[in-house]
């Protein structure tokens, strides 16, 4: 499942989609804010270009609305349902958690996007 060569495996880590070798990131940590959206122009591995095309990652912002609700709801379900808070406690626990996690968020909606349109290829991949 979160196997080299597998989607998920992509997503998760920030890889390289074609090879699984390197970091698409400058900085592997989304929490060094400063570095958040650099990104490497193309795989050193396999020379495999990530912006496909100007503004390509603009499309990662409608997953990312998406990944921020599951983020919300989870939260949701943790403070309401498991703590039992209130609903007030219940919305300050949401707006934490979307602030605490926004680079997560950010850096898995690029993934994924990026992961939409390019596939593993284990010929690229070290040997």
């Amino acid at each position: 499942m979160f196997n080299k060569g597998s989607k998920l495996y992509g997503i998760f880590t920030g890889v390289c989609p074609k090879c699984h070798e390197e970091s698409m990131y400058t900085n592997k940590n989304p929490y060094a804010i400063t570095a958040l959206f650099s990104m490497h122009e193309k795989c050193s591995h396999c020379s495999t270009k990530y912006k496909m095309e100007p503004s390509f990652f603009y499309g990662s912002m409608y997953v990312s609305y998406g990944v921020g609700i599951a983020f919300a709801v989870i939260a949701f379900v943790l403070s309401y349902l498991l703590f039992e808070s209130t609903l007030n406690q219940s919305i300050i626990a949401i707006i934490a958690s979307q602030v605490i996690f926004y680079p997560i968020i950010v850096r898995l909606s690029r993934n994924i996007w990026i992961n939409l349109f390019m596939n593993y290829d284990n010929t690229k991949a070290k040997k």
